[in-house]
């Protein structure tokens, strides 16, 4: 009858923690979306979602030689009516215990954004804490191991208004 108990019990315990993990997976990506589709859409309710009140996004300015930070407000506030024409993926995720990597990819006309954003799981829900990103040539390919996880394109924003972002304001 132990045996019988034990048994039930790893697997009960077993089911949970993979129930877990699968809802974790489908947070994840849902916080990556609700970002990738906020742009695109011109959607500041979404990115308010995706993003914690206190994120930062941080690149490096090549012409002053320094980091340079923009505050989640900024950005969100400066999302362009009506979306960024791109083509936005999801390369790849990872995530232990309450934290998640994502690394992401915004195609545009004559560039992309190499975005690597750092999540934390605050309150049972996943937020982007942190974007560091580079703009980059079309043809620059992501190196390392999330460069080898498959993910689907989604499909451009439809609208007709071309935006360009600046070169260093994290568009």
């Amino acid at each position: 009858m132990k045996i019988k108990t034990t048994l039930i019990t790893c697997l009960a315990c077993l089911c949970f923690s993979t129930l877990a993990w699968a809802q974790d997976d489908d947070a994840i990506k849902s916080t990556v979306n609700a970002y990738l589709d906020g742009i695109t859409k011109g959607d500041t309710a979404l990115l308010g979602k995706a993003f914690h009140p206190t994120a930062i996004l941080r690149t490096f300015n090549a012409s002053t030689g320094k980091i340079q930070d923009f505050p989640v407000r900024n950005f969100i506030r400066n999302t362009p009516v009506g979306g960024a024409k791109a083509t936005t993926k999801l390369v790849g995720y990872s995530y232990a215990g309450v934290s998640a990597t994502a690394t992401v990819e915004l195609e545009f006309q004559d560039f992309k954004y190499i975005d690597l954003l750092s999540l934390l799981k605050v309150n049972d829900e996943w937020k982007i804490v942190c974007r560091v990103f580079s703009r980059v040539d079309k043809d620059v390919q992501i190196k390392g191991s999330a460069a080898s996880v498959a993910a689907a394109k989604t499909p451009a924003a439809t609208n007709k208004k071309v935006v360009k972002p600046k070169k260093d304001d994290g568009w």
